[in-house]
């Protein structure tokens, strides 16, 4: 079916070399199972996870970000899946700076000599969408410049076209296919790689995170260098450190890993809970470790935003497991599913199991997401896409902790940042834009008890005093009684927000 699907004549010898790859690499029954390429006799290929992270990498970066987003989707894809897709990285050969410097003089608008007081054209790193050198600015600011590859707009563009005809396609025909909902997958892609492609997006995400960390000193957002910096050139500090992956490392340093441990959990829960922005993938390449127990946050590009709604379920969530509240948790669960309505009584009962194995003792957040996810798959249950992006930025978070403090325990953490967190929901149900629209609902209750109060009573008299054998006089009494005891409720309300 590949090979006769209508695209654009652009996009055509796209598709021949997808076609190709997937060929190569044995995986005509995977593109059988989704119905875009005829069933063949025989059976799998040995290491059908492994063959398919290869060909995403041969296909480049669309796909290899297609596979980072599959990573998050525990619970859809089993384990074998998702430890293949988390291999996945954007390591490309390196360019020749003659090949990248008509494209970055024609950014800045100027040579390169001029704009920097030192330019090392040995790349300091090259990935699959740029590549990354040192320089130092006029003042002795030194700095890093990450350039945007050539031609790679264009080329991620026919892929994400190509992409989508794709998903549309498996959507509409097969079942099996459909429960990994392929055109959400390919809008979070589509999001995804458009904002990493302009890097002034990635140098708004510092700025803001920045300024939700503005009260916590010990964590380091590189400055960005707006007059240097544009859609296709990024220009921001050079940060020196240790990147969290050997504590004996990190205490050779001075820099001792237990407090870097704790800054870490509060941080990522201080992002997730109470600023709704967080670091999408702090893996310990996009994260530095600097003296004084301090921790660098790099690569912005991937941004995860968390509503407050979605704030208050994933706190209930974790709060559930804690108090042993296999009711609460299910709720939960089955209010985050997308799809058919699940049988209660399994998510209660996976509930249940859940929190036997979890629910008391530290809270090692890898070891608990292990069984979390295979419970939910088994159920059916699908996570929406920012979930489990929070997820999985909050396992890998955690992993980077436990490596350098084994043991560690987010529990402790969320103890710390409970007063925080409990504050923080307050504020945000105090602010101004809902304490208007309730003052005005509270209003339009008042005005119009009254005529709520005589239709009340006629339905009592009417209906009531037969069944239960009152009198016209108790049942209005009763009513009245009713009446005022919702005006006086819903007056202290009012008059406590106005004077918070």
């Amino acid at each position: 079916m590949l090979k006769t699907i209508v695209v654009a004549a652009r996009d055509r010898e796209r598709l021949a070399e997808i076609t190709a790859v997937a060929t190569r690499f044995g995986l005509d029954l995977l593109l059988a199972r989704m119905g875009l390429a005829k069933e063949r006799d025989g059976t799998s290929p040995p290491d059908l996870p492994g063959r398919t992270r290869q060909a995403l990498e041969a296909l480049g970066p669309t796909y290899v970000k297609l596979g980072q987003i599959l990573a998050t989707r525990a619970d859809l894809l089993p384990e074998d899946w998702i430890s293949e897709f988390e291999k996945l990285h954007s390591a490309a050969p390196t360019l020749d700076f003659s090949t990248l410097r008509p494209l970055l003089e024609e950014a800045l608008g100027e040579p390169v000599e001029t704009a920097f007081a030192r330019f090392d054209e040995a790349p300091l790193a090259a990935a699959s969408m740029a590549q990354v050198h040192r320089a130092a600015l006029h003042n002795g600011r030194e700095v890093v410049v990450k350039i945007r590859r050539p031609g790679i707009r264009k080329s991620m563009e026919a892929d994400l076209r190509l992409i989508s005809h794709l998903a549309g396609i498996v959507e509409a025909s097969n079942r099996e296919a459909r429960r990994f909902q392929p055109r959400a997958l390919v809008q979070q892609l589509l999001d995804t790689v458009l904002e990493e492609l302009d890097f002034t997006s990635e140098g708004r995400n510092a700025d803001r995170l920045r300024a939700d960390l503005a009260e916590q000193p010990r964590v380091v957002i590189p400055e960005i260098h707006w007059p240097l910096s544009s859609e296709t050139v990024l220009v921001m500090d050079y940060v020196e450190g240790i990147a969290p992956r050997n504590a004996e490392a990190l205490r050779a340093a001075g820099i001792n890993p237990a407090a870097i441990a704790d800054l870490g959990a509060d941080l990522v829960l201080e992002m997730v809970l109470v600023n709704g922005r967080f670091h999408g993938d702090p893996h310990p390449g996009n994260l530095l470790c600097l003296p004084g127990d301090r921790l660098a946050l790099l690569d912005l590009g991937l941004i995860g935003h968390v509503s407050a709604r979605r704030q208050q379920e994933f706190l209930a969530f974790i709060l559930s497991l804690r108090s042993n509240d296999a009711e609460r948790m299910a709720d939960t669960l089955i209010g985050w599913h997308q799809g058919d309505r699940p049988s209660r009584e399994r998510v209660l009962m996976a509930s249940e199991q859940l929190i036997a194995r979890h629910g008391s003792g530290p809270l090692v957040l890898g070891r608990m997401v292990a069984d979390f996810f295979p419970l939910i798959r088994k159920e059916g249950l699908v996570l929406p896409p920012d979930l489990a992006l929070i997820f999985k930025a909050l396992i890998t978070m955690d992993g980077v902790l436990g490596t350098i403090e084994p043991g560690f325990d987010l529990s402790q953490a969320l103890q710390r940042s409970r007063a925080r967190l409990i504050a923080h929901r307050l504020t945000a149900s105090q602010s101004p834009e809902k304490l208007v629209p309730l003052l005005l609902e509270l209003s339009r209750i008042a005005d119009d008890a009254p005529r709520m109060l005589r239709a009340l009573t006629r339905k009592l008299e009417a209906e009531g005093a037969a069944a239960n054998g009152l009198t016209d006089g108790a049942l209005i009494t009763a009513a009245k009684w009713l009446a005022a005891a919702i005006l006086m409720s819903a007056a202290a309300v009012t008059a406590g927000l106005m004077l918070s």
